[in-house]
């Protein structure tokens, strides 16, 4: 028993990180997509935003066992983060060419409860996503207590609550920090864009990875190949994106 409960907590310390950082994916989002309202209409999205992420993701705890038999799910939530980061980007490469006031007018005409949906449609996207990733995690544990929930073992169950329940704490400061560092670093924007695109990748990945599928070996989203190349170049986006916006902020400081 002392073996399974110290296997135990070393999954849920390993599901706490990777809970954290897909809950820092979602805040990118949730804070370049409110960054154009007003301040405090800015804190009033993201509590809709963390509710809607705090309910989806519990709600795919739930479904979960159903969710992983429909590939179209996992294949729509690709299809819109990568509709987002494609758009947003060409939106920018777009409006870079014209008036940065037109670009700003266009982008206020978002209105809050629109602005809301988005963050909400991306929340379901990212739930998945988070909730597959605990499954994969979950699923390797044995079997604690006579009772299932969900149709996963209760033990397993609570590991991939307790997961999901940090990783939110975590997005609810992130978030914050996130609109502010991109209000500093406006050119961040396309680094955040960049990974919500990447994110849309993995989710690719995983639905031409799926069992009813099997475009590509199901097996290959859990490799650890594919692992290190999907934190390689989200890092890298990361840095890439940070770098650059300081060379800007620098820039602007110096006219």
């Amino acid at each position: 028993m002392e073996a399974i409960l110290l296997e135990y907590a070393w999954v849920l310390v390993v599901l706490i990180v990777l809970e954290g950082l897909l809950a820092a994916d979602n805040a990118v989002v949730m804070a370049v997509m409110v960054k154009h309202l007003p301040r405090e209409q800015q804190k009033k999205a993201l509590f809709y935003g963390l509710l809607g992420a705090f309910v989806f993701r519990f709600a795919a705890l739930f479904m979960i066992t159903l969710l992983v038999d429909i590939w179209q799910i996992q294949a729509l939530g690709a299809a819109y983060l990568l509709f987002i980061s494609i758009k947003s980007l060409l939106d920018q490469r777009k409006n870079a060419d014209e008036d940065p006031e037109k670009d700003e007018k266009s982008r206020k005409g978002s209105g809050f409860w629109m602005t809301v949906l988005k963050v909400e449609l991306a929340d379901i996207a990212f739930a998945l996503d988070s909730m597959l990733a605990a499954v994969a995690l979950a699923i390797t544990l044995p079997a604690l207590g006579n009772f299932d929930i969900g149709g996963i073992n209760g033990g397993q169950f609570i590991v991939m609550l307790l997961g999901g329940i940090i990783g939110l704490i975590i997005m609810r400061f992130a978030a914050r920090q996130f609109v502010v560092l991109l209000e500093k670093f406006p050119s961040l924007e396309t680094a955040a864009f960049l990974i919500v695109g990447w994110v849309g990748v993995k989710l690719v990945v995983l639905t031409l990875a799926h069992p009813k599928l099997q475009i590509i070996d199901v097996g290959f989203p859990h490799s650890t190949g594919w692992k290190l190349t999907f934190w390689i170049v989200l890092v890298g986006i990361v840095i890439g994106g940070y770098l650059f916006g300081v060379r800007n902020s620098r820039k602007e400081d110096k006219k």
